[in-house]
């Protein structure tokens, strides 16, 4: 998911070790909740009533216990009123609802090798989930005809089905989607089949046979003329506005490049059989990767219309796009490890800039990034690390920061750079390999990246990752001239508190400047306080500190260089 307006709703929390043990409950988001069992598949059947913005729904679960004696099936569920619950033998059962929830009582005990099947029947006026809107007026610069979408990350998709809704279950789905005449719907997976109905409307159905997490379920309804195109054996499929077609080029133009590096560099190829992009209206987020269905903002996408801004949708497509790897494929084990998601995605808007424009254009990212995340932090303390440890933030955008984002991203950089590009890179794919189609935490990526780099990175990832805030370096250099050294006095000045140290670790290369010449010299800082010497005949011009932007997450002040 990429945010364009980034929000914060920080309560005051209590600072929590990243080692702490946490018992897992669903109040406590970041962390994974307890599972009774192993959704299998949820088969959806939507229609609406657009006057009255209500939704009709049948869905049925198939699911098998996690444990013997299992005898009642609690669902997330919110707005959802039930009109029947029962088996698929037509057996009813007995339920009943509560305020995020529906729990089902079962006919009898199962064990934990049995499948159960069981159907929904419910309608909602949703205030969540599913959005309709109503069409643009025809003097409107974005013009458009009424929709219906979904968005599910992150606690959404219990707003419009009943669903195992947290991402550390993954199930197939099929869709059902009832829509009026000249209509289309777009949702997950392969079309198998359109049917026309008797009064006029048409049933889409749509079949996704690859497990997914239910934050990634969605559908689109609109009018929409589709641009087809193919990558190797992928369907790609572009829905934009009938009046707004030549916008195709612009904005989605280099999906089929993307999806060529993003194989190179992660070495797993594009892992489904479509991918569609789909423009709405009213859309809050700048784009969500709904698995193989990537909904978008259309009023961020007509950017490209202008050649100055083309370049941030570009990096929007190429974001959304990447998580079809990182957050599809692989998917955060639970909020908590979010930045496993929109981190990685971030940084391959990088990578995919690096490979066409060259690695001055990679690097003008990621210090872009860092300044946006810099400028957040000035008047938003945040209190957590690229893994946030605080289980009492709302379930909601608030966990969509520029920390999981743009800091994790530069984290992500720092890291390919401090194990050395062959080995990042196997890194990856060995993450990629070893968990796909799983859940991931942050100590899989370590340890794929240390099996590559055969280096223990226990260092980085706490102070990177589990820790907070950055370094802020003072130094102050003095040429001592008749003893031909330079000392530097370097001092960091960050604020310490649970989460950010008194001194990181910070390997940094130092590169002096003489009037005859340059000198590279590297150090290694571990302390509040350390003095660095360096020979040198002549005074130096000039510092420059980390002048391949190895580490973009700290602020250096050199003073003026004094002579003794």
């Amino acid at each position: 998911m990429r945010f364009w307006k980034i929000k914060f709703a920080f309560a005051l929390v209590i600072l929590l070790a990243p080692i702490l043990t946490v018992h897992a409950q669903r109040s406590r988001i970041g962390f994974s909740p307890v599972r009774t069992f192993d959704a299998l598949h949820y088969s959806i059947d939507t229609k609406f009533d657009r006057r009255q913005k209500m939704i009709f729904g049948e869905t049925t679960v198939k699911l098998k216990p996690l444990r013997d004696k299992f005898r009642s099936v609690e669902l997330d569920s919110v707005g959802l009123s039930y009109v029947s619950v029962s088996l698929l033998n037509g057996t009813p059962l007995k339920f009943s609802v509560s305020r995020e929830s529906v729990k089902i009582a079962l006919d009898k005990d199962y064990a934990r090798n049995d499948t159960i099947g069981i159907k929904l029947m419910y309608s909602s006026k949703p205030s969540k989930g599913v959005y309709f809107v109503d069409a643009s007026k025809r003097s409107s610069n974005i013009v458009y005809d009424a929709q219906v979408w979904t968005q599910g990350e992150t606690a959404e998709t219990r707003h419009w089905f009943p669903s195992y809704d947290f991402p550390d279950d993954k199930a197939t789905t099929e869709q059902f989607i009832t829509v009026e005449e000249g209509e289309t719907a777009i949702a997950n997976g392969e079309l198998i089949g359109i049917r026309p109905n008797s009064d006029g409307t048409r049933t889409f159905h749509f079949s996704m046979k690859v497990p997914h997490s239910t934050y990634l379920t969605s559908l689109v309804v609109g009018n929409y003329k589709r641009i087809d195109e193919t990558y190797r054996n992928v369907a790609l499929g572009y829905f934009i506005y009938p009046d707004h077609s030549n916008i195709f080029r612009k904005a989605f133009g280099k999906t089929r490049e993307m999806m060529r590096v993003f194989e190179e560099v992660t070495g797993i190829d594009y892992p489904f059989n479509k991918y569609d992009q789909t423009l709405v209206a009213k859309f809050e987020l700048g784009g969500m990767e709904n698995i193989t269905a990537t909904t978008l903002s259309d009023r961020e996408i007509l950017l490209a219309d202008f050649p100055t801004l083309q370049p941030g949708v570009e990096d929007l497509v190429a974001h959304e796009l990447a998580h079809s790897w990182f957050g599809n494929l692989v998917t955060c084990k639970n909020w908590s490890e979010l930045w496993l998601n929109e981190g990685f995605a971030t940084f391959m808007e990088a990578v995919f800039r690096e490979r066409t424009n060259g690695r001055s254009d990679y690097i003008q990212k990621i210090q872009a990034d860092v300044k946006d995340y810099f400028a957040d932090d000035i008047y938003k303390k945040n209190p957590h690390g690229v893994f946030n440890c605080f289980p009492d933030l709302k379930n909601d955008e608030s966990m969509f920061d520029s920390i999981v984002y743009q800091k994790a991203g530069a984290v992500i950089h720092t890291l390919r750079e401090t194990v050395g590009d062959d080995a990042f890179w196997r890194g990856v794919k060995m993450y990629l390999r070893r968990h796909r189609g799983g859940n991931v935490e942050t100590s899989d990526l370590k340890k794929a990246m240390e099996e590559a780099s055969k280096t223990d990175l226990d260092w980085f990832f706490d102070q990177w990752v589990y820790g907070g805030g950055y370094p802020k370096i003072n130094i102050d250099p003095v040429f001592y001239e008749n003893e031909g050294r330079i000392e530097l006095d370097i001092s960091q000045i960050q604020k310490s508190d649970a989460l950010v140290p008194e001194a990181f670790i910070i390997p940094l290369e130092i590169e002096l400047e003489f009037p005859d010449g340059r000198k590279a010299e590297m150090i290694r800082i571990t302390k509040k306080d350390e003095k660095f010497n360096f020979p040198a005949d002549t005074k130096p011009v000039s510092i420059v500190i980390d002048p391949a932007v190895k580490i973009p997450l700290k602020r250096v002040k050199v003073q003026k260089i004094k002579t003794r």
